[in-house]
């Protein structure tokens, strides 16, 4: 089993450790399923963009956001 020390770690490591769990994690697609509560979301936030109440924002973006917040 791997431990990480998470309570000593900054978020930037933090985040930089979710980044690299779920880039392998996602490698294999078709492994992952998604719970049913996922579709609900999915769908919730497809009715929000479509009233003009929530904005896409790419990836990068996404991130550069967080790591602002977060720092």
């Amino acid at each position: 089993m791997i431990t990480l020390p998470i309570k000593q770690m900054s978020r930037e490591e933090k985040l930089i450790a979710l980044e690299a769990l779920w880039e392998d994690l996602s490698r294999d697609e078709e492994a992952l399923e998604s719970p049913p509560w996922h579709l609900d979301e999915l769908r919730a936030t497809e009715e929000r963009v479509k009233s003009g109440t929530e904005q896409f924002v790419d990836w990068e973006t996404a991130k550069k956001e967080f790591r602002k917040r977060f720092e």
